[in-house]
């Protein structure tokens, strides 16, 4: 999966936002103003930090321990790093969905409401096919 791919599955996520609020070379990927993905436009091969589970974090390091690193600048507990070209394209999407699911069910009330809206005003979501 190239940078562009996964670019267009996490902005195809609902309500997903793209901004590069640290440098030029960094790109966040929010939902309800809290990041749920980054990406470096430089990573050679392509990479990106999900949030996940801290059980999981660890279980997904010792299933692919080359592909899946603790969070790079991230909370090590929190967030891995995940070498895409090096993981199976499904896994790669679940833990998309996982990360995203994560940061929504940490937004405030008001947050969720805001959201729910946005999303009303596009009308019903199907997942990009990737």
């Amino acid at each position: 999966m190239e940078l562009d791919e996964l670019r267009e599955h996490l902005l195809g996520m609902p309500g997903s936002h793209e901004s590069m609020p640290f440098d030029d070379e960094v790109l966040a990927y929010k939902v309800g103003g809290k990041i749920f993905a980054l990406s470096r436009v430089d990573w050679i091969p392509v990479r990106v930090n999900f949030k996940c589970d801290p059980e999981r974090a660890l279980d997904l390091r010792e299933e692919y321990p080359e592909a899946v690193l603790p969070g790079y600048h991230c909370n090590k507990k929190h967030w891995n790093t995940l070498v895409v070209a090096d993981l199976p394209r499904d896994l790669v999407v679940e833990l998309c969905q996982h990360s995203w699911d994560l940061i929504v069910a940490s937004l405030t009330r008001k947050a969720k409401a805001e959201l729910d809206a946005e999303l009303a005003a596009e009308g019903p979501w199907d997942a990009p096919v990737i």
